[in-house]
Formats: structure tokens, sequence, C-alpha cells
């Protein structure tokens, strides 16, 4: 692109001029990052309608899920290091046209394979989208107040995004059918690719540019087999109550084996001369303090959006149309919030935002445990999402930002790729500790009401006993965002004196 700001080398600090078309590029690279986080909850509400027009039975209906998680999930890190080698924006424009082309194939599946296959190039092509994009916007914007704006943008959109796909799930599923929640993907994307071409400039890494090939294949083997462990106790926590989830040997097979490959990957790179993720990203404090914020609060979330969409379902007897608008309290929370963090985390530094936007979260949370059998919407459900949301906004701003900051030009597809896979891989973690709580304390309360006299068979008790494994899911998803909170206040130390960034602007492409 003849326009875009003039080449330097990472680290150099002179004077240039920044991108002038960065804010219609983020326009156009923020509908592409919410498709694809839309993509992760669009599906669920169209679960049922999907399992019986397909014929997809309960044992194999989490595969319409998994197969998306455990593609994305295990391709990230490859995914980073592809965008910052072969150029950010030629992995964009790939990944948006193949994940158009599977959602394509998602909604014309006529069996399971079909749907389970589109699903799975879904996350692959998901895993090159997600890294890139925010790649792009760390050398788009080297400005401070620019950057934290950019990120606000991004904040909002990682944050309420998932409860925009409940709603939207609801509406197609109801008024339309449920191909359209593959299908709404290929304008989006035609879209933004039709507009990316002009608008967004390429960018690569500098210097050496060979593939750690021995580590991409360690870390995506060992992630997927990690989010497939997790992804099987929550399973077998849902099949069989009465058994022990943990104790599913399959499952700790996987996990094991994901740990393993984990710890492997991580000898060999700090060994190999080109490694897929440098250490120096995760060993930094403030990094390695916002990966570990970012795993935590990643598993406390799915805690909100799975358990209050069951409640508002199965308890309150929701249509899947009235159980997304329902949801949207927690994006406007996000929404709220994310605009006032873009202007404070320049001010204040990231850590005071973090700290405090977990524990706002950690409140709303905790706010929606008392939810029972007849409670009012407005009485608790709408102020604890609310609370949420803006807790939420609060931290994924400045958790973007400083997950990225110093890493330098040559990293940044990396380093953007493993905020990615620490979200990914705490909300498989936290769907299977969570799921399982949650039956748990559905069994425990159906045993204690019968041992008092009351009748199994009432639909009465069954309800109240779902409606006690939700606010437990979200009490524990609550101390996971507090966990959270002290993890952000011990680790990080950036103040805002840090924030100014030390990327290199964009090449020109």
């Amino acid at each position: 692109m003849s326009d875009a700001a003039p080449t330097t080398q990472a680290g150099d600090t002179a004077a240039t001029e920044p991108y002038p078309k960065r804010w219609l590029a983020l326009a156009v690279i923020a509908v592409t990052v919410l498709m694809v986080i839309l993509d992760a909850t669009i599906v669920n509400i169209a679960l049922p309608a999907v399992s019986t027009d397909l014929d997809i039975s309960a044992a194999t209906q989490q595969w319409i899920v998994t197969a998306y998680t455990l593609t994305f999930g295990g391709f990230l890190l490859l995914g980073g290091r592809i965008a910052d080698f072969w150029g950010r924006k030629r992995t964009y424009l790939v990944g948006a046209v193949g994940f158009a082309i599977a959602s394509a194939l998602g909604g014309l599946a006529q069996n399971e394979a079909m749907l389970f296959g589109a699903r799975a190039l879904q996350g692959v092509f998901g895993a090159l989208l997600a890294p890139a994009s925010l790649a792009l916007l760390t050398v788009l914007f080297t400005d401070a107040k620019e950057r934290a704006k950019a990120f606000a943008v991004y904040g909002a959109i990682a944050g309420g995004g998932s409860a925009v796909g409940l709603l939207l799930g609801g509406v197609l599923t109801e008024y339309a059918d449920w191909r359209w929640c593959f299908w709404v993907n290929v304008p989006v994307a035609v879209i933004a690719v039709a507009a990316a071409i002009p608008i967004v400039p390429e960018s690569k890494a500098p210097g050496d540019a060979k593939y750690d090939i021995p580590g991409a294949v360690l870390i995506t083997l060992g992630l997927a087999s990690l989010v497939y462990g997790f992804t099987e106790v929550a399973q077998a926590s849902q099949e069989d109550p009465q058994a022990n989830a943990w104790a599913n040997a399959a499952a700790l097979t996987f996990i094991a084996v994901g740990l393993l490959l984990v710890v492997a990957f991580v000898v060999v790179e700090l060994r190999v001369r080109n490694p897929l993720l440098p250490m120096r990203l995760v060993l930094d404090r403030n990094r390695g303090g916002a990966y570990l914020t970012s795993t935590l609060v990643g598993a406390g979330l799915i805690g909100a959006f799975f358990f209050l969409s069951l409640y508002f379902q199965q308890v309150l007897a929701y249509k899947p149309v009235e159980a997304g608008f329902a949801s949207l309290p927690t994006t406007l929370g996000v929404l709220v919030s994310a605009g006032a963090a873009s202007a404070l985390v320049p001010k204040l530094g990231p850590r005071p935002l973090m700290v405090v936007g977990a524990l706002l979260a950690a409140a709303g949370l905790f706010l929606l445990s008392f939810l029972d059998v007849d409670t009012s919407f407005w009485t608790l459900a709408f102020p604890g999402q609310l609370i949420l949301g803006l807790g939420l906004g609060f931290t994924f701003v400045p958790l973007s930002n400083l997950a990225l900051i110093g890493a330098g030009e040559r990293d940044a597809g990396a380093a953007s790729a493993m905020l990615n896979a620490t979200q990914q891989v705490g909300a498989s973690i936290g769907t299977a500790l969570l799921a399982t709580l949650s039956v748990g304390a559905i069994t425990d309360a159906i045993t204690s009401k019968v041992a008092a006299g009351a009748d199994p068979n009432d639909p009465a008790v069954g309800l109240a006993a779902q409606v006690e494994g939700y606010t437990t899911a979200f009490t524990w998803a609550a101390a996971l965002l507090v966990v959270g909170a002290v993890v952000a206040g011990v680790l990080i130390k950036a103040s805002k004196d840090d924030l100014p960034a030390d990327t290199a602007p964009v090449h020109a492409g």
C-alpha cells in the first residue's frame, strides 16, 4: 500500500506518521473479530433444532461445539506465527475467506459428519483470523491513547460478543432457520474482505522468518488434547450425574498427554533458534500475569453465558429469542465500561482497572448466585448481568493492551495468539469444572429433598434442583474471577508510564 507508514525495523524509535486509514482498518477488522466471537455462542441456542434436523444423538451433540473449539484452540499459536511471517493482512484475508466457506458448508450440512467437519474447518480458519486481526491492531496503533481506544473496541467485542451471539442465534433459529446461524457469516466475510483489500495494509515480522515445525506440532496437539480432555469431563458429568466425572480415564489421559506435550513444547522453545512462542513473551512478569488473568477470566466467564442461557430457557421457559434478549444487559455493561476504560488506561495504567474490573465481574456473578425458580428478571438477572458487563469491559481493555505491550512487531502475532489461546483453554477448563460442580449440586439437591419426603418425580423438585446447580456454578465462577483479580494485583507491575508503544509502525505492503 502506497500510503502506509514508512518501513522501519522493530524497535526503531524514529518519529513516523501513523497510517492514515487506521480507523477504517479498525472498523473492518472489528467486523471479522465479532464474527469469530459470535460463532462460539451463536450455535448454542440452535443446538436442539440442529440435533433434531440432522438426527444427532445427545451423546454426539457436543461435537457441534467441540469440533470448533478443538481446532480453534489447537491451531491458534501456529496461526499467530503464520501471520507474523507470511503477512498479517494475507493471513487475515485467507482466514476470512476460509471461515466463510466453512460456514457455508455448515449451513448446507445434510448429516452430522458434514456438520462436524465444517465446524472443524471454521476453527482452523478462525485460528488464522483471530491472531492476525489483533496483531494488525497492534502495529496499526502505536500511540498510547489511540491504542487504548482501539483496544476498547476489541474489548467491547470480546466481552459483549458472546451475549450478542446468544441473541442472534435465538432470532435466527426462531424466525428463520438454524442454518442461518452459519450462513450469516458469509455476507459478513465477503463485505469485510472487499473492504480490507484496499484499506488494511500489509505487515510482516522483520528478520529471519523460519517456522518452528516441531514446536507447532507439539503445541497444536497439546492444546487440542487439553481442550478435548476437559470437554470430555464436562460431557461425562452431564451424561452420568452419579459418577465422578474426574475419574473418567479417557479424559484424564487426554489431559495428561496434553500437559506432557505442552511441557515438551516449552523445552523445544527454549532451545530452537526461531521459536513458535518465544519464552520471553510468557516469562515477562506483566505479560505472564495478563495471560494467567485471561485464563481465569475465560474460565469464569463461561459460567455466565452457558448457565444463564439454560436458566432462562429451562427454568423461566423463555423462547430462544427471549433468552437472547435477556442476555443483552451484559453487552450493555461492556459497551459502557469499555469506552470509559479506554480513557482511563493511559491515566491510571492497566493494573487498577484489571483488578477493579475482575472484582466487579465477580460481584455480578455472585449476585446471580441468588437466583431462584421464580425470581423476577429485573430483580437479579438484569443488575447481575449489567455489573458483570461493566467488570468485563474494565478487564478486557487493559488486558488486551497489556498482553501485547513490549512484544515488538516481530512477535505481535505470537503474543496475540497466546492471549486468544489462554482464553480458549480457560473456557474449556471452566466448562469442565463448572459443569461438574453444577451437576453435583443438582444431584445433592434432589437427594436431600427426597430424603425430606419430596416426590422425586415432582417437576418442581427437579426445577429447584436445576437452579441450585446453576447458582452453584455462578458462585464458583465468581471465585475464579476473584482469583483473577488477585493475580492481576500481585503479578502486574506495569504503570501508565509503561504504556507508550514500543512496536514499530506497520510495514508498507
